[in-house]
C-alpha cells in the first residue's frame, strides 16, 4: 500500500523560491504515478504539476522532477507570487486510474 508524505512548505516573500518534496512508501511495488495539487482558501483544488508537465498558471516557474528511485517527486517553485499561496498536496494513484492516495499537505505562503 502506497503512503505519501510532503515536506518543504513555508513562508516566503514574492519572487522567492521553495522546493517541496513528496516521498512515498510502497511506490516501487506497483505502477503508481505522482502529482502535485494545491488548494487555496475558497477555491477548488487544482492540479499543479508532475514530472512531465505543469499547469498553465505555473509554467515557467514550477518544475516537477521524479527521483531516480521513482518514489519521490520534487516540486521546484521559483518566482513565487502571492496567488501561489495554498496548501500543496502530493497525490499518488495507479497510472491512468486517477489519484487515490493523498498526503496531509504542506502550506506555502507567499507574502511581503
Amino acid at each position: 500500500q502506497v503512503q505519501v508524505a510532503e515536506s518543504g512548505g513555508g513562508s516566503v516573500q514574492p519572487g522567492g523560491s521553495l522546493t517541496l518534496s513528496c516521498r512515498t512508501s510502497g511506490y516501487t511495488y506497483v505502477n503508481y504515478c505522482l502529482a502535485w495539487f494545491r488548494q487555496a482558501p475558497g477555491k477548488e483544488r487544482e492540479w499543479v504539476a508532475n514530472e512531465d508537465e505543469s499547469a498553465e498558471a505555473v509554467q515557467g516557474r514550477f518544475t516537477g522532477s521524479l527521483g531516480d528511485a521513482k518514489n519521490t517527486l520534487a516540486l521546484q517553485m521559483n518566482s513565487l507570487k502571492p496567488e501561489d499561496t495554498a496548501m500543496y498536496f502530493c497525490a499518488a494513484g495507479r497510472c491512468g486510474d486517477g489519484y487515490t492516495i493523498w498526503g496531509q499537505g504542506t502550506q506555502v505562503t507567499v507574502s511581503s
